[in-house]
C-alpha cells in the first residue's frame, strides 16, 4: 500500500478555508446575538410604556407622541412612563459599557464599579448632600457624580504604583467600599426618619425620580463618553495581552489605561447620578454578553445587555407586588447576588480564586 502523497499547498489551502469558515460563523453569530438583543431591548422598552398598572394602547401612544392631549394618559406617558423608560435604557447601557471596560482592562470578572467602590463613592457623597445640606434633585445627582469621580481617582492613584491593574486595584477598591459603606451607615443614623427614608430609596437605585431634564443631561454625557469608549476600545485588545506586549506593539500603556479607566468611571458616575447605584448591572452585563456571543464581550453587546437588564428589572419592580413599586435596584440585586456567588465558587474550583 503506497503512502499518501503530501501536498503542502493543498493542506495550507484547506486550513485557510477552515479559518475563514470559522470567522464567518463567528461573525454570523455575533450579528444574530446583536439583533436578538436589540429586539429584546425594544420590546422591553415598549412593554414598560404600554403595560403595567396603567395600560396604554398603541394607537393612543402614537396619538400622544403626535401631540394630542388625552386626559390622564398624556401626563402618565409623557411625564412618567416615557422618561423612566428612556432613562432606564441609557442607564443600563452606560453601566454595561463601564463594567465591560473595567472587567476587560483588569482581566477580572469581579472588576465592576459596584464591586470596587466607585458606586459607594457616589452613595457617600449623595447621602452627605442629603443629610448635611438638605439637597434634592439635581444637586444630589451632582454630588454623586463628584463623589464617584473623586473615589475613582483616589483608587487609581493608590494602585498606580502596582501598574493600576489586576487584583491591586480591586483590593484597594474593596477597601474603599467598606469604609464608604460604614460612612453611609453612620450618616443614616444621624439624620431624621424622613431624610433617611429618602436616602435609602436613592441608595437602592430607582427610576422613580426620572425626568426629562435628567434624561437630557444623561444623553449629552453619553454622546461624549460612548464615542470615547469606542475610540479607546481598539487599544483595549492590546492591553489584554499584557503591558510589555502592548508597549512592544507601540501602545502608550499608561495614558491609554488612564483614559479607559476615567471613561469607564465617568460612564458609571453619570449613570449613578441619574438613577442611583443600580447594583450588579455593570457586573452582569459583560459576562452575559460574552456567553451569548461565545467569546469575549463587545461594548455594543454589553450596552444592549445592560439596557435589557434595567428595563426588564424596572417592569418587574413596578408590577411584581400589587400596589407596590419597588426600586429597580432591589430586582437587579436579587439577580446579581446568586451570579456573584456562582462566579466566586467557579473561580475557586478552577484554582484562580
Amino acid at each position: 500500500m503506497s503512502a499518501p502523497v503530501l501536498n503542502p499547498a493543498r493542506d495550507a489551502g484547506a486550513a485557510l478555508r477552515q479559518v475563514r469558515a470559522a470567522r464567518r460563523a463567528g461573525r454570523t453569530r455575533h450579528v444574530r446575538v446583536a439583533a436578538v438583543l436589540a429586539a429584546a431591548v425594544t420590546a422591553a422598552f415598549f412593554v414598560n410604556i404600554l403595560l403595567g398598572s396603567y395600560t396604554v394602547t398603541i394607537p393612543d401612544f402614537l396619538r400622544i407622541l403626535g401631540g394630542e392631549q388625552i386626559p390622564g394618559a398624556t401626563y402618565i406617558v409623557m411625564e412618567g412612563k416615557l422618561p423612566r423608560a428612556v432613562t432606564g435604557l441609557m442607564v443600563g447601557a452606560a453601566f454595561g459599557i463601564a463594567g465591560t471596560l473595567f472587567q476587560t482592562l483588569l482581566r477580572n470578572p469581579l472588576a465592576s464599579p459596584d464591586i470596587i467602590g466607585i458606586s459607594y463613592g457616589a452613595s457617600a457623597a449623595a447621602v452627605t448632600a442629603l443629610v448635611f445640606f438638605g439637597a434634592s434633585g439635581s444637586t444630589v445627582s451632582l454630588a454623586a457624580l463628584l463623589g464617584a469621580l473623586a473615589v475613582a481617582l483616589a483608587i487609581y492613584l493608590l494602585s498606580r504604583r502596582g501598574g493600576a491593574g489586576g487584583y491591586r486595584m480591586i483590593l484597594i477598591g474593596v477597601g474603599f467600599a467598606a469604609v464608604l459603606q460604614a460612612v453611609v451607615s453612620f450618616l443614616l443614623t444621624r439624620t431624621d426618619v424622613r431624610t433617611a427614608s429618602e436616602a435609602l430609596v436613592w441608595l437602592s437605585g430607582s427610576l422613580n425620580a426620572a425626568t426629562w431634564e435628567r434624561a437630557g443631561l444623561l444623553a449629552v454625557a453619553l454622546a461624549v463618553l460612548v464615542p470615547a469608549a469606542g475610540a479607546l476600545s481598539g487599544r483595549l485588545r492590546a492591553l489584554e495581552l499584557g503591558n510589555d506586549t502592548a508597549a512592544g506593539l507601540g501602545v502608550p500603556v499608561e495614558p491609554v489605561r488612564l483614559g479607559l479607566v476615567m471613561t469607564a468611571v465617568a460612564l458609571a458616575a453619570v449613570a449613578t447620578a441619574a438613577a442611583g447605584p443600580v447594583i450588579f448591572v455593570a457586573f452582569l452585563s459583560g459576562p452575559i454578553a460574552a456567553r451569548l456571543r461565545g467569546g469575549a464581550a463587545s461594548l455594543p453587546a454589553a450596552a444592549l445587555t445592560g439596557a435589557l437588564i434595567v428595563l426588564a428589572s424596572e417592569f418587574a419592580a413596578a408590577n411584581l407586588l400589587p400596589a407596590t413599586s419597588l426600586p429597580v435596584g432591589v430586582v437587579t440585586g436579587a439577580l446579581g447576588a446568586p451570579f456573584l456567588l456562582w462566579l466566586l465558587m467557579r473561580t475557586n474550583k478552577s484554582g484562580r480564586g
